[in-house]
């Protein structure tokens, strides 16, 4: 068959899946233009087969760009043109749509002397059920490392020295205390796996520096009731999208389920005859059971009912914009927070605080300890294993800790 044709075909097939999840209809037409003048464009150089640097020179004859790659910031007239394409080349590959964001950087290549032990490394994370976000946040620190080892000319794993960690820890002078650490124990864990299938000789993990970081160092941020209650307020009930943003907002703020479970939460874990909410938790894979409360339930009904779009996805919680599908594995809803937080004119801590919707969770911690609720009570809500992992919310009790300051006079 012509590859000239089968572009034509999966160009259709594009176009139809679109319409059939209701992408809106200046964004069908949009594509119906760039992917028809692409066509155009193939034909008058003679190119058969839609290749990566086929679209590539096409996007320089459109807007005058010269792009290395499918990655990187465009500008709006760029990403026009792009997006199409990309949605092409996905259909091309995978024989479906589906919602991505381009990334801004290079996409990662392992270097060739890593490759073997870099795909077994990733082999050993799902055999360890590691969560999809951990997998995500390990690899950038092993994708740093094997491509400062590539520039450094390391031809094997066997190769790598604890000078050669020592310089590569260096390039990590600007990042917090906090993050070093998380840095280090992925080096520790990474290194260990490599000796353990006797693809490294020395002790690597061993020579790495240990980074103490108290885990009641710091305190959790949490929001005063009164800028609840105004957040909340400030959402618009009436549009679709308001509907979803309140109903995850109340149940973040009165269940304190982490942003995982939120967009991980299924139809299925709704029992509406029990009232309640029942799920396995994205963190730490244990059972959990929430009431559903009456004014989280009734917020549910209304966006099923008035909001949630039509769409053959089980979760509860879907996007708004074509294709209906489940949220990334990275979605943490912080720019839909702090939208909220500027209609309803809460100024955001300062300080390097970081203000997320787990910031809620403590707020929720914090108002069960000022109401007296049992320590061991509010690690079964919040769905901690350890109870010291609670602990760490007993420094934001204010009136608590007010209890325990001594008086000088009384103690000399």
């Amino acid at each position: 068959m012509n590859q000239l044709h089968e572009t034509r075909d999966a160009i259709n097939s594009v176009l139809r899946i679109m319409a059939e999840r209701e992408y809106a209809a200046s964004t069908i037409k949009t594509h119906r233009g760039i992917l028809n003048s692409l066509i155009k464009f193939m034909e008058k150089n003679h190119y058969t087969k839609m290749e990566e640097h086929v679209g590539l020179a096409y996007i320089k004859e459109r807007t005058g760009v010269t792009m290395n790659g499918f990655w990187g910031q465009g500008n709006r007239k760029i990403n026009t043109a792009l997006k199409p394409l990309q949605n092409l080349f996905y259909y091309l590959d995978n024989g479906d749509l589906s919602y991505f964001i381009r990334s801004r950087v290079k996409p990662f290549q392992c270097p060739a002397v890593f490759k073997s032990e870099y795909q077994l490394f990733q082999i050993e994370y799902r055999e360890r059920n590691y969560a999809d976000a951990t997998i995500v946040c390990n690899n950038n620190i092993v994708r740093r490392l094997l491509t400062f080892l590539h520039t450094k000319k390391i031809k094997s794993s066997d190769d790598i020295t604890a000078s050669h960690l020592t310089r590569f820890l260096a390039t990590f002078v600007k990042c917090s205390p906090r993050y070093i650490s998380t840095a280090l124990s992925v080096l520790r864990n990474y290194f260990t796996f490599l000796q353990d299938m006797n693809i490294i000789k020395a002790n690597l993990a061993a020579s790495l520096p240990h980074v103490r970081i108290l885990r009641n160092a710091f305190i959790p941020h949490a929001w005063k009731t009164d800028d609840v209650k105004k957040l909340l307020a400030s959402i618009d009930q009436y549009s679709a999208k308001g509907k979803r943003d309140y109903a995850i907002l109340i149940m973040v703020a009165h269940l304190g389920l982490r942003v995982s479970d939120i967009r991980n939460m299924r139809l299925s874990n709704l029992n509406w005859n029990r009232k309640t909410i029942t799920l396995s938790m994205q963190k730490t894979g244990q059972p959990l059971e929430l009431p559903l409360l009456d004014d989280i339930g009734w917020a549910i009904i209304d966006y099923l009912k008035n909001g949630r779009p039509q769409t053959a996805c089980d979760r509860l919680f879907v996007r708004h914009r074509a294709p209906f599908d489940s949220f990334g594995e990275n979605a943490s809803f912080y720019r839909e927070l702090h939208r909220y937080m500027q209609v309803a004119g809460i100024t955001p801590p300062t300080g390097g605080v970081h203000c997320g919707l787990h910031s809620l969770r403590s707020t929720l911690a914090r108002n069960m300890l000022e109401a007296k609720t049992p320590l061991p009570v509010i690690s079964e809500v919040l769905g901690h294993t350890n109870i010291n992992t609670t602990s760490i919310y007993l420094k934001i009790d204010l009136d608590g800790l007010r209890k325990c300051v001594l008086d000088p006079e009384e103690v000399l």
